[in-house]
């Protein structure tokens, strides 16, 4: 089991690395966007591998947090693309 959870955590990693690319090199805004909330599911998706692995809980509360942030963020991005105000 562990063997699988290592090799799991390599792949999701090295996706990690393709969303950087992505973020960077982006053509437009929306695309850095995607590229943002994807690499934010995989970072998830690697505390959640690491909180098994080692049998601590707090990673997973580092992901929620993650996800949260990740979702305001979207969301202000969004709100700002479609050209309101963020004050409104």
């Amino acid at each position: 089991m562990s063997e699988l959870l290592d090799i799991l955590l390599y792949i999701q990693i090295a996706l990690c690395v393709f969303c950087l690319y992505r973020i960077i090199r982006g053509p437009s805004i929306p695309d850095r966007m995607v590229g943002i909330d994807i690499f934010g599911i995989l970072v998830v998706g690697i505390c959640a591998i690491l909180s098994i692995t080692t049998g601590k809980t707090f990673i997973i509360d580092i992901g929620i947090a993650w996800v949260i942030l990740s979702f305001i963020g979207t969301l202000t991005l969004a709100k700002y693309l479609g050209g309101s105000n963020l004050n409104e």
